[in-house]
């Protein structure tokens, strides 16, 4: 299994909806700056690739993702969307909360760390399933 570093890789239609939404005021949002700053260090160190050539295995907007948390074996599944869609009861998380911004551009098999209230967690992405 991977541990965090890798080449994280974004849809580009992925890359111009969340560019748009940086440049819209997510900056002055309820946000952050770390998370929008954490998100543009992202994109700068990511590969982007048209639609058709995009891995199924890598978490995009939309996607469906199961985690196991590394601590206690409990799993979590959650749909990454844009932040005007997140809805915390249909588990749908914005790319823009912590969690979000630690699990796009990851793949399936891949260990990342989230901040939590408790302090730092590690997750393993078991699942990831794209729709288109």
């Amino acid at each position: 299994m991977q541990k965090v570093k890798h080449q994280l890789v974004f849809r580009e239609d992925d890359y111009e909806m969340l560019t748009a939404c940086l440049n819209d005021g997510a900056r002055a949002s309820a946000f952050g700056p770390q998370v929008v700053e954490s998100l543009l260090a992202d994109f700068k160190k990511a590969k982007l690739v048209k639609k058709d050539e995009f891995p199924a295995d890598v978490v995009r907007l939309n996607s469906k993702v199961v985690v196991k948390d590394t601590n206690n074996n409990k799993t979590m599944e959650i749909i990454v969307v844009m932040p005007e869609e997140a809805d915390i009861k249909q588990r749908k998380i914005s790319v823009m909360n912590p969690v979000g911004v630690a699990l796009i551009g990851f793949r399936q098999g891949q260990q990342v760390m989230w901040q939590v209230p408790t302090g730092q967690k590690q997750f393993t992405i078991m699942e990831v399933i794209n729709q288109e």
